[in-house]
């Protein structure tokens, strides 16, 4: 039974592709798309922009003496993981589900997650301007260190490795790292409704591998020595934060009992008069059925963070067929 309905759920109400809502849909989400455009150039602006240059006295040396190592995780890199390989997942998940909100609002969820960290990042950077554990061969590349009469540094290297070495505070690796990749986590403990009360801890494993990943580049920062841990706490707390609230623009929160499915799937359904028979339905993309008699009396009267579903999803199945209200 459950095959059947699923079946005509995918057939009739549940398929929304590029082809039959993607024009509508971008052009519904134009201005959020002009706004990550503008992201990028204030991005583009920050990374040019000179960051504040601390005082750094002799006395604060014994701290910025650490030897100047190349980097374990290569900034190129960064887009790969914390970017291309969340936006690979989602395609997967499309070409199984056939959802182009789920699609659309994902991408465009962990772009804001991405650019909207890498501008705070980049600002309190340049504000900050601390300097990094290995500043002191930044700026005195020969090991001579040389001191104005107030006692501040007089560097003589690479401007640009000097520039860099005043960008300590926080890390841009772990920040974005965790924009990304907490997105993800999130995103597939949503699909894979790891809060459904079933106790499948295996669930769990999926959705923490992204966090590892991320913990793991956060430590190689401090273990290459060009940030302090207080850096890398600070950039982590920071991406995990802005990951979430993107996230919860466009998804209702992973223990919702819709929650493998973004806010305008729903609202598509409820315009469209099919929600009635999507809720009785699996989730389209585990083949589970939906538990919609766990919500809540509150979540039923008042919705659940701007999640406000048609009454009828939690009629049971019987009622629904028989055309009971």
């Amino acid at each position: 039974m459950r095959e059947v309905q699923m079946r005509e759920f995918q057939l009739g109400y549940g398929v929304h592709t590029v082809r039959s809502h993607g024009a509508s849909l971008a052009k519904t989400h134009m201005h959020d798309w002009l706004i990550l455009l503008l992201l990028v150039v204030i991005e583009f602006i920050l990374y040019l922009t000179p960051p504040f240059y601390r005082y750094v006295g002799k006395d604060m040396m014994t701290n910025l003496k650490y030897p100047l190592l190349d980097n374990t995780v290569p900034v190129w890199t960064v887009p790969i993981y914390a970017v291309l390989l969340p936006v690979v997942i989602f395609l997967f998940v499309y070409f199984r589900r056939r959802d182009i909100y789920d699609l659309h609002h994902a991408i465009l969820g962990l772009l804001f997650s991405i650019l909207v960290t890498a501008v705070i990042t980049d600002a309190i950077k340049n504000a900050v301007g601390r300097p990094r554990p290995d500043f002191f061969w930044r700026c005195f590349p020969d090991g001579k260190d040389v001191y104005d009469q107030l006692g501040n540094v007089i560097c003589n290297g690479e401007e640009s490795v000097i520039k860099e070495g005043h960008k300590s505070f926080p890390s841009g690796h772990t920040s974005w790292s965790f924009a990304g990749l907490g997105f993800l986590s999130l995103y597939l403990s949503g699909k894979l409704q790891a809060f459904d009360r079933e106790g499948h801890v295996a669930k769990l494993c999926i959705i923490f591998l992204p966090l590892l990943a991320a913990s793991l580049v956060a430590i190689s920062r401090v273990d290459d020595y060009w940030h302090h841990w207080q850096d890398v706490f600070a950039g982590g707390l920071l991406g995990l934060v802005v990951a979430t609230f993107c996230y919860l623009q466009f998804f209702p929160p992973p223990y919702h009992p819709q929650g493998w499915g973004p806010y305008a799937y729903f609202r598509e359904l409820e315009e469209s008069g099919a929600y009635s028979q999507a809720a009785a339905t699996v989730n389209p993309l585990n083949a589970e059925p939906m538990d919609s008699h766990v919500e809540s009396k509150e979540d039923d009267n008042d919705g659940f963070l701007g999640l406000h579903l048609a009454r009828d999803s939690t009629m049971p199945l019987e009622d629904v067929e028989s055309g009971r209200r």
